[in-house]
């Protein structure tokens, strides 16, 4: 008994130790398993250690493997880039033999005369490309690149957003110092010798530049159309130039004579007389007394006020010794696409300038050259974008009086915009206009008809000048949104008669107009006190 009692009072202890036996072999032999980090560091035998020297060379030969396996690495991705560099352009010379033209433009410095010949040859290539000599089909209206037309002082551009202003001036430095420079490469192309004519040639200056035209195609370079007078009245000369991402060259140099070159106005009508008088006011001063070489054609809807426009016809006719018009009458609904192709196909003479414009125009001598200069049969239209008139009652609201017509029409940001969404005023010759097909009859009313036909022009091989201009203005009127138009129709009627009202501040201080009478009173109140 004594002796199991014994055994049952170690029994206890013989399990402790066996515990505490198995967690220490555990603990040595997780010690002596785990593998080394890549990051930890070799460990350095002690000072004193009798194997010291051993170790420290074991490290060094370590170390020194180390170094030889990454430098072999190196070696092999050098070897892997030179490789596919050298892949890489071996694909670089078979696209330069494959496309010459475009590509093969290395400049050997060895040989400078070849190195310029090719470098002439890329620019004149550049030249080619660009819509220079002939149009380039385009898919939609937004793919149009607009030109920005220019004098000797003014710039007047398109992207004008709410800070910078339609007609630049004074014109931006380096814009400035660019345009001088192609002013004058045109003036010093101008007075160089043909060789051919004994007469004492005129000398040229920038005195007579008239105008020009500009436009930046991103992948092409800068087209320059400038137009200066003529030996003569109603003869001008224009010169293209391109700027090829380099030096400007010379495209053109031609001479135009616009002295028998007709414009046939064409206005479609229904009621409205008073505007009509309006109208024919500023035809007469400036069609008829300025110009002189112009038709019009008036293409009247319905009956109602039709006596009343004949006999103001019939009234400048006599006053002005005027027979170079027609009167067409249609008794049927209004439909502006249907007025023009009408009045367009009605003439029987020569080719002739078709201008496609409206009862609220007002347009000046200046912008019927323009017309003119423009549009070449079977080559270029003409898209000018006109100056919108704000309402007068807003902008002179704050006046005594409002100015006259005239005097309204001013380009500036408070006076009015640049009419980029409207493509109703054109001009191009009665021969392109046929053969394109003229209008889509089947469009009726107000809007659309007017795209239409830009599009049929943009897919076709003419060249499309679209340009703001200096001497078109649309007249302010209110514009009645009928509901006989379709969904589409009334919304482009309604957005056109919201841009038509005033400036983004001037609508602002309509908007607000309570709140600031209010702190005006309070200003006066807080005035009397003190």
């Amino acid at each position: 008994k004594m002796l199991q009692r014994g055994f049952i009072l170690f029994l206890p202890r013989l399990v402790g130790l066996l515990v505490v036996a198995c967690c220490s072999m555990s603990i040595v032999y997780m010690l002596a398993c785990t593998p080394k980090s890549d990051n930890q560091q070799l460990a350095l035998p002690r000072v004193h250690s009798p194997t010291a020297k051993e170790g420290y060379e074991a490290i060094l030969q370590e170390r020194e493997e180390q170094h030889r396996n990454y430098i072999i690495s190196l070696k092999k991705q050098i070897a892997q880039l030179k490789a596919e560099l050298q892949g890489r352009t071996e694909q670089l010379k078979n696209m330069q033999n494959q496309y010459p033209d475009s590509l093969d433009i290395r400049l050997d410095h060895s040989k400078p005369e070849k190195a310029q010949a090719n470098l002439l040859a890329f620019l004149r290539s550049q030249v080619d490309k660009a819509e220079v000599h002939s149009g380039v089909k385009l898919s939609t209206e937004y793919a149009a690149v607009p030109f920005e037309s220019f004098t000797l002082q003014k710039v007047y551009q398109l992207e004008t957003g709410l800070t910078r202003h339609p007609e630049e001036k004074p014109v931006r430095k380096d814009k400035r110092d660019e345009l001088i420079e192609v002013i004058e490469l045109a003036v010093g192309s101008l007075n160089k010798p043909d060789g051919i004519s004994k007469a004492k040639p005129h000398v040229y200056t920038a005195s007579d530049f008239v105008e020009g035209i500009y436009r930046t195609e991103k992948n092409r370079g800068t087209l320059y159309e400038l137009t200066f007078k003529g030996d003569a009245k109603h003869q001008f000369k224009k010169i293209v130039l391109f700027r090829p991402f380099g030096p400007v060259m010379k495209v053109k140099n031609e001479n135009v004579n616009m002295a028998d070159t007709l414009i046939n106005v064409i206005v479609p009508l229904a009621k409205r007389a008073s505007k009509f008088r309006q109208f024919m006011q500023n035809f007469r001063e400036t069609g008829i007394q300025q110009d002189g070489r112009i038709h019009l054609t008036v293409v009247y809807f319905g009956k109602e006020q039709m006596n009343e426009v004949k006999s103001i016809l019939e009234n400048t006719s006599k006053s002005a010794n005027f027979k170079n018009f027609t009167f067409i009458q249609l008794n049927e609904e209004f439909s502006r696409g249907k007025g023009l192709d009408v009045g367009a196909r009605f003439w029987k003479g020569n080719n002739v300038v078709l201008f496609f414009c409206d009862v609220d125009i007002y347009f000046t001598a200046e912008f019927l050259n323009s017309c003119r200069l423009n549009t070449q049969p079977g080559k270029k239209v003409f898209y000018p974008v006109l100056f919108s008139q704000y309402n007068p009652s807003i902008i002179y609201g704050h006046h005594d009086s409002i100015p006259s017509l005239e005097q309204q029409l001013i380009i500036k940001k408070e006076t009015g915009f640049w009419r980029d969404f409207g493509f109703g005023m054109t001009c191009q010759y009665r021969s392109d206009f046929i053969n394109i097909g003229g209008f889509d009859l089947d469009i009726k009313g107000w809007g659309g008809e007017d795209v239409h036909l830009y599009r049929k022009y943009l897919h076709s091989n003419l060249m499309v000048i679209r340009t703001p201009v200096r001497g078109l203005f649309h007249l302010w009127h209110e514009k009645q949104c009928l509901d006989e138009l379709t969904p589409e129709q009334y919304k482009m009627c309604m957005q056109s008669k919201a841009m038509n009202e005033a400036s983004h501040g001037q609508l602002g201080m309509l908007i607000f107009k309570q709140e600031i009478e209010t702190h005006l009173q309070r200003q006066k109140l807080s005035s009397k006190k003190t």
